[in-house]
C-alpha cells in the first residue's frame, strides 16, 4: 500500500444512506479534508453528483482509501 494512501474506516459516502440526524451505528472516521478545514461539507462520493478528487477506492468491508492532501494516484490509472 502505497504510505501516502490511508484507510479510513466506514467509507464517508452518502449513497441513499438514510439515518435519523446522522447517526451511525458503526464506527467511521472522519474526514481528514474536513477535519483540515474544520467542516463537514466534504464527501467520499454522494450518488450521481460527485466522487472527491482524494477518493481511491473502497475495501471490503467498507475501508476508504484516501489519499488527502496528495495527489491522487489512482487517477489516469487504467
Amino acid at each position: 500500500m502505497n504510505e501516502k494512501i490511508r484507510k479510513l474506516k466506514g467509507a464517508n459516502m452518502d449513497i441513499d444512506l438514510a439515518t435519523p440526524q446522522g447517526k451511525i451505528a458503526w464506527e467511521q472516521d472522519g474526514c481528514p479534508w474536513n477535519e483540515a478545514e474544520g467542516t463537514d461539507i466534504h464527501k467520499c462520493a454522494v450518488k450521481n453528483v460527485s466522487i472527491c478528487p482524494f477518493f481511491c477506492a473502497v475495501e471490503y468491508i467498507d475501508t476508504l482509501l484516501c489519499c488527502y492532501p496528495n495527489e491522487n494516484p489512482m487517477r489516469g490509472a487504467d
